[in-house]
């Protein structure tokens, strides 16, 4: 019998510590990951993902029935974000967004900022109950209280990191394995310091291997991965599993808006790029002509996170109603051209049985 290549080796094993089958992780997406979606590439094998920083407890909860009534035999993440220290408000600085955002949608209410996300401490605590495989974290490190109880659960805690040194302080937090998040990836930057985001940005092939030199634990590569290839390359460079996102967003278990869905098939790496104008905090989006305009010389300057993300709730509501790419929060990576209208079960199969081909060929 063939011996199976060390990389392959060593991501089936990790998996395999987290109840996978394969070692597919669907990035924690916050909106973006019904349970439909997390069912099926658990289903497949790999592990499902719930991004739950905007849902309260009772709603982490209801997903956690979900995914279990419909994969019984699958595992699955939650995610939450570390939360910011509150936010110093600017009132002009609010009224001229406000001013611009009517342009792209209804009139912006003055109390649209005082937008807040849910209570950090209920949100652990159903997390503690919905028992996932793993919790994991971005933007931070969770208190050293709340990491001794995950751990007393039996539960893995998955830490995102997007230098080094987050990375290092996250296995010395605690943290069972380490995402490395390169500057690829689709959706909101995972740096620990919001000012340091759009400064330190380190391209996954930089990024991936100097974590795993750098730490004891596992690491888990997340950015631009969306085929075969770069699931391979990652193993190379020693990850132990891959986290996908944008990837998985055009298969219809995502049940994304189609003019989406169909912006991603259509965006080359060049056409996404980060910006603070959806929430505040720097994110990659599709370069839509919302994300042009706002980031345009002589555009106001975003509010502060969260208030950003209250201020454009309303176009964003509309522009969802109305399946309109302009005004929707339209996340996606550099590889979005990559990602498949498939069922996300071939694509997780796909993207883990193409990489052990180019591994270990016939």
């Amino acid at each position: 019998m063939r011996k199976a290549h060390p990389a392959i080796a060593r991501a089936q094993a990790f998996g395999a510590s987290l109840g996978a089958r394969i070692p597919v992780l669907l990035a924690p997406m916050a909106g973006a990951c019904p349970p439909s979606l997390s069912i099926a590439v658990a289903g497949a094998g790999g592990l499902g993902a719930c991004g739950a920083v905007v849902m309260q407890p009772a709603a982490i909860a209801a997903w956690a029935g979900e995914f279990r009534s419909g994969c019984r035999d699958g595992a699955f993440q939650i995610n939450l974000w570390i939360p910011d220290p509150a936010p110093v408000r600017d009132k002009e600085v609010e009224d001229a967004m406000r001013a611009f955002l009517a342009r792209w949608g209804p009139d912006v209410p003055a109390e649209a900022g005082d937008y807040t996300r849910p209570e950090f401490t209920a949100q652990c605590e159903a997390l503690l109950e919905a028992g996932p495989a793993a919790i994991s974290s971005i933007m931070g490190l969770y208190p050293a209280a709340f990491v001794e109880r995950v751990k007393a659960r039996g539960i893995r805690w998955i830490a995102t990191a997007t230098t080094v040194t987050e990375a290092r302080l996250a296995e010395a937090a605690g943290a069972d394995a380490v995402v490395a998040q390169g500057m690829e990836a689709g959706g909101h930057r995972g740096a620990f310091d919001a000012s340091r985001a759009e400064r330190e940005l380190i391209g996954l092939s930089a990024l991936l291997p100097a974590i795993v030199d750098a730490v004891d634990v596992p690491v888990i590569a997340a950015g631009g991965i969306a085929d075969p290839r770069a699931v391979a390359s990652a193993l190379i460079l020693g990850a132990s599993a891959v986290q996908v996102g944008t990837g998985f967003l055009r298969c219809p278990e995502a049940r994304l808006p189609s003019a989406w869905a169909d912006a991603i098939g259509a965006s080359l790496p060049e056409q996404t790029l980060i910006s603070r104008v959806f929430s505040g905090r720097p994110g990659r989006s599709i370069a839509t002509a919302y994300v042009r305009a706002a980031t345009a010389p002589g555009a106001p300057a975003p509010a502060a996170y969260p208030v950003q993300s209250g201020l454009t709730a309303p176009m964003r509501a509309r522009a969802l109603k109305g399946n309109a790419l302009d005004g929707l929060q339209a996340w996606a990576g550099q590889s979005a051209a990559q990602a498949r209208a498939r069922p996300a079960a071939e694509v997780a199969k796909e993207l883990w049985e193409g990489a052990r081909a180019l591994l270990e060929p016939a």
